[in-house]
């Protein structure tokens, strides 16, 4: 293999994206508690649609706190998993689609109109940080799939 072959993609994961970027620690977190720390490891690729710290805060106080608990490490998991996509998908790519499915299995409304894109409800606030197994955009709010509402009351 020539060194070109390589060149294609960028040398650091997803993790390493997010982590350098500063402004996904409570995402990082999530993935650690949830036991997903491969999701932005591994392989993929995936696209990640991560939600800002300045997100989880907007979250009902102690949400968070409850959600951290060991005991809700599966309702977490369904969370963070809600926040990807299979696959390497651009902004450009997701704009043209009306939903996608997640890894939770379910559906997140997709609108774009002008050059704002939301996914369920979160506007996509940085787009298209590209990384060796995957794309991780951020959004402005933690989207809870359905179940995890319904629980919530």
């Amino acid at each position: 293999m020539n060194a070109n072959q390589n060149s294609a993609r960028p040398a650091l994961n997803l993790a390493d994206i997010a982590s350098s970027n500063g402004t996904f620690n409570v995402f990082l977190q999530a993935i650690d508690k949830a036991g997903l720390k491969e999701l932005l490891s591994g392989a993929g690729p995936y696209t990640i649609l991560a939600p800002t710290d300045a997100a989880f805060e907007r979250l009902p106080a102690g949400k968070l706190d409850e959600l951290f608990k060991p005991e809700n490490k599966r309702e977490l998991a369904d969370i963070v998993n809600y926040h990807v996509i299979k696959g390497r998908r651009t902004s450009t790519q997701l704009s043209k689609w009306s939903s996608a499915r997640t890894a939770n299995g379910q559906e997140a409304a997709i609108e774009y109109s002008g050059d704002k894109l939301t996914i369920d409800g979160a506007t996509m606030t940085s787009r298209d940080m590209d990384s060796s197994n995957g794309i991780l955009h951020g959004i402005d709010k933690v989207n809870i799939p359905a179940a995890a509402a319904e629980k919530q009351g």
